[in-house]
């Protein structure tokens, strides 16, 4: 088989995604009351109501209108005033009443569109997006979300036996309904994704959007988030959509670009051979780097859907979208833009701070301690020294961050005072005193050592008068060494290119 930048050359790919996620930060279920929560014991949680018994009518939840209003908020979404709850009828032991509560032509969230910035052949060629250049010079890709719609998530089946992964005669599929009724919302983007790492990029913000939001704990591993991957190929130059295959229940970024590459190139074999792409659900095995056929795809009509009699019309009031406006909090691109801006971080460690609700947190509680000119230091410890961390303090890492940015210690120092303090309460400073670690920064002194390393280094001066200026490199580990680690390294660099140049 192809690798996919050979079939991206003759073929373009055409992808859309269906992300749903549960809204897993609310007390109850999405129409009854009964405690939400999958880790208690199996089929504790269940009334009449999710369990689909003749009579039992159902109640929607509040808040789950606010948080999938506030989603659709933050996705650039048009709020309707008007929607429905329909009934989407199949047949499965996980949806005990035979069909699932869910929204129909009209959802609660229409018309939306998340920017993502997009590069390499996604950036070129996208005859269905339009493509603008940031200021950074990065390009950005509005891609477009067709809708968000509430509906109930349903049991979930456990299959214990069989042989390979596989339910034989000798198997049992358990049922536990504690998830059943568990209020999900689904987001379902335009086909204007055209690569897997495109797809990836756009979950990973969604994910960080919601997360931000507080809706939902986005648990891929989980299954809180899920993914279905829809995808196509056309020749490039052509306009009219091949025929797609659908990947389901993806939990990982991960498998997600793996079983769109996989497909892409699966199809583009099929299509150069002659073959046929059939309309089918496929599923991705990680294990064996392939896609498998499931079933073949429905289409609506299999769903006989019609209106809910039991759910009247929901109508959003002006005031009740405007108190959801004032709940979304500073999401995440304008938090990067805001670093940026203000602190004058680098967009790389802007943008993953500004992803994340709680390292965010972390970051300004550091920042609200220390001076203009040491946050950018404080940045680079949130990003690459503290994850290694179990437990340190905002306040350590403002320490921790003020010593390094004025070159009293080394960044291999700051790592080593890290793991002494972690999960401890002790001040970086007193480690750094005690310890001997604080760098000197006496020019005078430092000058002394210069002139007797270069006095004795006579090879490696020549060498640098002879364009190598790597050798500076040996000739700073030299005054470290002869400053027994207590001289200032960046400085030894300033002092020996300065007296080599003179």
């Amino acid at each position: 088989m192809k690798k996919l930048q050979e079939v991206l050359r003759d073929w373009e790919a055409v992808i859309g995604l269906e992300v749903h996620t549960e809204l897993t930060t609310l007390e109850t279920k999405m129409f009854c009351d009964c405690r939400l929560s999958h880790d208690d014991e199996p089929n504790t949680n269940v009334c009449p109501v999710c369990l689909g018994m003749p009579g039992a009518l159902p109640v929607p939840n509040r808040k789950a209108i606010e948080s999938i209003v506030m989603a659709g908020l933050a996705t650039n979404c048009e709020i309707q005033p008007r929607s429905y709850f329909y009934r989407k009828h199949y047949f499965y032991p996980d949806m005990s009443k035979n069909y699932q509560t869910t929204q129909g032509p009209v959802a609660f969230c229409m018309y939306g569109h998340l920017d993502l910035e997009v590069t390499g052949q996604g950036a070129k060629e996208r005859p269905d997006s339009t493509v603008s250049k940031a200021s950074d010079g990065s390009y950005v890709a509005p891609i477009r979300i067709l809708r968000i719609h509430m509906e109930e998530d349903a049991a979930k089946m456990v299959h214990v036996g069989g042989t390979e992964g596989r339910i034989t005669s000798a198997a049992e599929s358990l049922i536990d309904y504690n998830r059943c009724g568990t209020p999900l919302i689904e987001l379902v983007t335009e086909p204007d994704l055209r690569t897997p790492e495109e797809a990836r990029l756009f979950m990973e913000k969604l994910r960080q959007t919601f997360l931000t939001l507080g809706i939902s704990d986005c648990s891929l591993e989980n299954g809180s988030m899920r993914c279905d991957g829809n995808v196509s190929i056309r020749r490039r130059g052509t306009t009219e959509f091949g025929t797609k295959t659908e990947m389901k229940n993806i939990n990982s970024f991960k498998s997600l670009h793996n079983a769109l590459e996989y497909e892409i190139c699966r199809q583009a074999e099929v299509l150069e051979e002659g073959g046929i792409v059939y309309q089918e659900t496929r599923h991705w095995e990680p294990s064996k780097r392939r896609t498998v056929v499931m079933r073949v795809k429905e289409t609506a009509d299999d769903y006989r859907m019609y209106p809910d009699p039991d759910l009247a019309p929901f109508d959003l009031s002006d005031e009740f979208v405007e108190r959801c406006r004032a709940r979304v909090p500073e999401l995440p691109d304008a938090k990067r833009d805001r670093y940026i801006n203000d602190f004058g971080l680098k967009r790389a460690d802007a943008a993953q701070i500004a992803g994340d609700p709680a390292t965010a947190t972390f970051f300004e509680q550091a920042v609200a301690t220390v001076k203009d000119k040491v946050v950018p230091t404080v940045a680079n410890v949130v990003v690459n020294l503290v994850p290694a961390t179990k437990a340190v303090t905002s306040a350590q890492v403002a320490s921790l961050s003020s010593l390094l940015a004025a070159d009293a210690i080394t960044f291999a120092q700051a790592r080593e005072v890290l793991e002494v303090i972690d999960g401890t309460t002790m001040d970086p400073e007193k480690i750094v005193d005690e310890r001997g670690m604080r760098q000197s920064t006496d020019t005078d002194a430092l000058s002394a050592t210069v002139e007797e390393v270069l006095a004795r280094c006579t090879d490696q001066v020549r060498q640098y008068k002879e364009g190598n200026k790597k050798v500076v490199g040996f000739l700073v580990g030299q005054c470290m060494k002869a400053s027994r680690g207590t001289g200032n390294p960046k400085l030894f660099n300033q002092l020996l290119r300065e007296r080599l140049e003179a």
